[in-house]
C-alpha cells in the first residue's frame, strides 16, 4: 500500500546518465579552478546532449544573429549555469520509455511540458528575472510526478483518469482520491532525490497551488500561470482535460499588466513548436 509519494521512487534515485552527467557538471562549475574547455569536455562526452544542446542555442528560442557551433562558445553566450540547466532538462526527456499510450501520449506531454517552459520563460523575461533559463526548466518538470505514476501504479493512473473523466474534476484531483497524493507530490519527491534546486523542488511541489510556495512564491506563480496559459492554447495534455483554474494572486504576483497577454501568447506559439522539434528530434 502506497503511504507517501517516495515510495513510488524505487528505481529513480539510482545513478542514471542524467544524474552522472549533472554530478560532473557540479562538480566542475563549484571547482574554483573551473574551466570553460573542462565543462565543454563534459558535456561533449555525451553526444546526443551535445547535438540537443547545440540544435536549442541555435534555436529561435534565443535567437542569436550568428551560429553557434561549439558547446564552449555557448557556454560564453548563454551561462555556465543557465547551460547546466539547459543540459539538464533536455536529457530528462530520455528517461521515460514504454508508458502505454492509453495513459498519456509521450509526445503530446512533452508538447505541453516544454510549451509550458517556453511561456514560463517568456513571463520570466518580461519580469527581468536574472536566470529565465531555470524558468524555462521549472516549467518543463512541473509534471514530471505523472509519468512516475503512469510507469510505476498504471491501474491507479488509469482509474484516476477515468475517474476525472466521468466525474468531471480535475485529474491532480482524481489522483489524490485514488493514490493519496498527486503527481505534484511526486515530482517534488523525485527533484529532492536527484539533489536538484530547492526553487525547482517548489514549483513543481505548488504549481497547482502557488499560495502554498514560502522560499520561491514568484518562480512558483511564473509557473502556475505559464500552465494555464498552455492548457488553454491545447498545446499537448500531460493527461489532464480540463484548464485549470487560475489562481488571481499569482498573477497578482508577478505584477504584468494584461496587456502583455497577447504578445506572450504569440510568442509562445512562435516558439514552442521550435523548441518542441529541437529537443524531440525524433517525435
Amino acid at each position: 500500500m502506497l503511504r507517501e509519494p517516495g515510495d513510488l521512487l524505487d528505481g529513480w534515485t539510482q545513478i542514471s546518465s542524467l544524474s552522472i552527467v549533472q554530478s560532473r557538471l557540479n562538480e566542475e562549475i563549484n571547482n574554483p579552478r573551473a574551466s570553460m574547455s573542462n565543462i565543454g569536455q563534459i558535456i561533449g562526452d555525451d553526444p546526443g546532449l551535445t547535438a540537443r544542446l547545440l540544435r536549442l542555442v541555435n534555436s529561435a528560442f534565443f535567437g542569436f544573429p550568428s551560429k553557434i557551433e561549439t558547446i564552449t562558445r555557448a557556454i560564453v553566450i548563454v551561462g555556465l549555469q543557465q547551460l547546466r540547466d539547459l543540459a539538464m532538462a533536455t536529457s530528462v526527456v530520455n528517461l521515460f520509455k514504454g508508458i502505454p499510450k492509453h495513459l498519456v501520449s509521450m509526445e503530446s506531454f512533452w508538447q505541453h511540458s516544454i510549451a509550458c517552459g517556453v511561456a514560463a520563460r517568456i513571463l520570466a523575461a518580461y519580469r527581468r528575472e536574472t536566470n529565465i533559463e531555470r524558468l524555462f526548466v521549472a516549467g518543463m518538470l512541473h509534471d514530471i510526478g505523472r509519468l512516475i505514476i503512469n510507469t510505476k501504479v498504471p491501474d491507479q493512473a488509469r482509474k484516476a483518469l477515468l475517474r476525472s473523466k466521468f466525474n468531471g474534476e480535475l485529474l491532480y484531483i482524481a489522483e489524490r482520491e485514488v493514490i493519496g497524493f498527486d503527481h505534484a507530490a511526486v515530482g517534488h519527491a523525485l527533484l529532492k532525490a536527484w539533489n536538484l534546486p530547492p526553487s525547482l523542488q517548489e514549483v513543481v511541489a505548488y504549481h497547482h497551488n502557488p499560495q502554498a510556495a514560502r522560499r520561491f512564491p514568484t518562480e512558483t506563480s511564473i509557473v502556475h500561470v505559464a500552465d494555464i496559459i498552455v492548457h488553454t492554447m491545447q498545446f499537448g495534455t500531460s493527461g489532464e482535460r480540463f484548464v485549470p483554474p487560475l489562481d488571481g494572486s499569482a498573477w497578482e504576483s508577478i505584477g504584468l499588466s494584461t496587456s502583455v497577454l497577447s504578445p506572450i501568447l504569440d510568442q509562445v506559439d512562435r516558439q514552442a513548436n521550435d523548441v518542441v522539434q529541437t529537443i524531440l528530434p525524433d517525435e
